[in-house]
Formats: C-alpha cells, structure tokens, sequence
C-alpha cells in the first residue's frame, strides 16, 4: 500500500511534467504493482497507456517489458487469449541474439498462458526454451521459479519422476533467498501429503514454516499450518479420534509485530 501511494505521487508529478519516458516507466512500476495487490484492471489500464508511449517512443525493448507485464495483468483478470497475444508480440519484438532476459521472461509468460488454457504440452515448451536461456546466463532466480512452475505442472499431470526432479533443482537455486527454498519447501510438503508420505510431508512443512517465521511470512506460516492439520487428520487412529501426533505448530505464536524488511534484505 505504501508503495502505491508513492507511485501515485510520482503519477502526478510525471503528469505535470509531460508524458515521455519518465511517465511510462511510473506507468510500468504502478501496473505490476496493481497486479501484486490483486488490481489487474487497473495495472491493465497502465500498462496499455505506458505501451502507447513506448511506442511513440520507439523503444522496443521497452515494449517488449511493458507487454511482458500487460500478459500477466490480463492473464490474472482471466483474458487469456489477450494474454497469449501481449506475450508473444513481447517475443515477437526482441532481436535473435540480444536481450536473452526479455525473451526468456517471454517465454515463462506463455507458458503461464498456454497452462491455464489447458494446452500442457505447448506450456511446457514455453519453459523449456526459458530454462535453457537462464541456463545458459545462471540466473539463479529465474531457474528456480521456472523449475518450480514445471513441477507444479507435472504435478497436475500425474507425472511423478518429472515432479521430484523439477523440486530437486529447484531447492538447487535457492541459495542466495531464504524465502525462495521456504516456497519450495512448502510446495515439497504438499506432493508428499498427496503421495501420503506423512512423515516427510510434515518435517518439509515444520522446517518450511521455521523459515517463513523467520522471515516474518504471516501466510507462509498459515499454509504450513494447513498443510499440518491436514496431515494430522489424515493420520489420526479412527478409533479413538485422537491425533497420530503432537502437531506443536498449530498452536506456535506469531510475533506481535511482522518485519516486512527482509525483503529488502533478500534484495541485497
């Protein structure tokens, strides 16, 4: 919230000024961040007026961004024909050899587009092709977050091996951000419950809420919570109603004030 209020003062002040490349690039920030605060009409609208100073412009690099971000508003206001075709005009408008970021960026969006459209096969070339861009440029983030998407994919799928296999390297990228290996270790925690794997399933989720805690993830620790109480019904004895275990994170306290700055920290 603070965030946008920043943003919306730079808004005016970029308004008074003129509407060059300092205005699209506010436009941009404010978009992506209405699409965090769950506001995709609205990071909808920015988009698209930041798309169309980019254009006057003639950046394509800058279009290339700006339509990379407009795709993941419209995706998330359920438009994903609209979506698909924002991602790959983004694709459409960088170079064969230069600006591999934008292209693998683009890639990751379609495959998000081409998943929720129920076309497996075609997502999971999408991810291919940007994993093997940020390969190729060890960029540690960018591989966990499309190993991660690829298991979650596969684990729709029923594809078990390939499921284990995309976790595995993606708990191998997580060194330089503690959140990211507590992410994956919650995800880890869920497989295993589905696979009733009780026992694995509940220490990933006791030491992926250790994590979030931390941290100061008040959601982070509210899903390893569920996932705790799932798994102590499932492996409460039927007879006597009792749980199969002591569940001590159930009843863990959280601090009375949260510290949002790691983050920042993670940042640096």
């Amino acid at each position: 919230m603070e965030r946008k209020r920043l943003l919306v003062y730079a808004l005016q002040l970029q308004r008074e000024r003129g509407s060059g490349l300092p205005l699209a690039a506010v436009l941009v920030e404010s978009s992506q961040t209405n699409g965090h605060m769950g506001l995709p009409e609205e990071g909808i609208q920015q988009a698209e007026e930041a798309l169309g100073i980019l254009e006057r412009l003639g950046w394509t690099a800058g279009q290339a961004y700006c339509l990379i971000g407009l795709a993941s508003s419209l995706l998330s206001n359920g438009q994903l024909h609209a979506a698909e075709e924002a991602a790959s005009r983004a694709i459409n408008l960088l170079p064969e050899n230069g600006q591999q970021f934008l292209v693998c960026e683009s890639h990751k969006a379609l495959g998000r587009m081409c998943k929720s459209k129920g076309e497996i096969e075609k997502a999971i070339r999408h991810y291919g092709l940007a994993l093997g861009i940020a390969s190729s440029f060890g960029w540690h983030d960018e591989l966990f977050w499309l190993h991660y998407e690829m298991a979650m994919i596969f684990r729709d799928e029923g594809r078990l091996d390939d499921v284990q296999a995309h976790i595995e390297h993606a708990k191998s990228h997580t060194a330089n951000s503690t959140y990211n290996l507590g992410h994956v270790m919650e995800g880890q925690a869920r497989i295993w419950y589905e696979q009733h794997r009780l026992e694995e399933a509940r220490a990933e989720a006791l030491h992926a809420a250790d994590i979030y805690e931390k941290l100061g993830v008040v959601e982070g620790v509210e899903e390893c919570r569920q996932i705790l109480r799932d798994i102590e019904e499932l492996n409460a004895p039927v007879a006597s109603g009792q749980s199969g275990f002591d569940c001590e994170l159930l009843v863990m306290p959280l601090p009375a004030c949260i510290d949002c700055s790691f983050q920042a920290q993670e940042a640096e």
